[in-house]
């Protein structure tokens, strides 16, 4: 099995997060980053896939020349190889992303054969667009599906089981002819976490660079018909104004003594709110 996983670098979830002066993006100078969550089970059965079944495995990232890190800690756990499309650090939307991805990949399986399968995280933790696997799927004319929480092989290689929970309950399995698409979700596997020789090994392996620059919009996977030619149109599409943050919650803790001395204030306490009556 020949495996290609699309990661991709994200903030880490959980951190404080701080708005750019402007209003139009994230502060990322304070907060660490990682491997968007669902991506990193996608690393994992990539691994696993390869142990069992036999084969090689590549990681691929889109972003700045610090997701240098992200696909060193990906081959850190197991992967073969990794690409990294190098961009000016700029936002690139999912049209334009998943372009450089098929292209790549075109280019990759033109000179190492094609990949059987491609692993996509479901959806990115930051932007969530749910988008870049299909669109990917699409330029390159296979099967896609999303929400994958089991993967398993027909017996002759030729085809993936790939199961997903069902909107109404239960579990849809579907039956893909490789090479295929799949975007799968947290809770497909347990992410092993890297270990210091998988580090070390990670360090000597090699990162394929393509400079990409600023991104370019264009179509995908439409041809160069009325289709293609209604994508670049000048039909307006969504703009962005301004990035707000939620309202925090609040929460106050009130001190009500220290001690063998506080237990008449806690008796009074469970008192007012109902727990204990006299």
């Amino acid at each position: 099995m020949n495996i290609l996983v699309c990661i991709k670098r994200v903030p880490q979830t959980g951190g404080r997060i701080v708005l750019a002066a402007d209003g139009q993006a994230i502060d990322t100078r304070f907060l660490g980053h990682t491997i968007s969550p669902h991506e990193e089970c996608g690393v994992e059965a990539a691994v696993q896939i390869v142990e069992k079944e036999g084969g090689s495995s590549a990681v691929l990232t889109l972003g700045p020349a610090e997701a240098e890190e992200q696909l060193r800690d990906a081959m850190a756990i197991g992967i073969d190889r990794a690409i990294l499309l190098e961009t000016d650090g700029s936002e690139w939307d999912p049209v334009s992303t998943a372009t450089a991805i098929a292209e790549t990949v075109e280019t990759q399986e033109a000179a190492t054969g094609p990949f059987d399968l491609i692993l996509f995280g479901n959806e990115s933790a930051d932007s969530g667009g749910y988008q870049v696997g299909v669109r990917v799927a699409v330029a390159l004319g296979r099967p896609v599906i999303n929400g994958i929480k089991d993967i398993w092989f027909r017996d002759d290689r030729r085809a993936a089981f790939a199961r997903r929970e069902a909107p109404t309950g239960g579990w849809e399995t579907y039956e893909l002819p490789l090479p295929a698409v799949l975007g799968v979700k947290e809770g497909l596997n347990l992410p092993r976490y890297p270990s210091v020789p998988g580090r070390l090994r990670a360090k000597k392996k090699e990162v394929q660079r393509v400079a990409l620059g600023a991104s370019s919009s264009g179509a995908l996977g439409l041809g160069a018909g009325e289709d293609a030619a209604y994508v670049n149109s000048a039909v307006p599409g969504p703009t962005r104004i301004l990035l707000r943050l939620p309202a925090e919650e609040k929460t106050t803790a009130e001190v009500i003594g220290t001690g063998a001395e506080a237990a008449p204030a806690v008796v009074d306490l469970l008192e007012r709110i109902g727990v204990l009556a006299r």
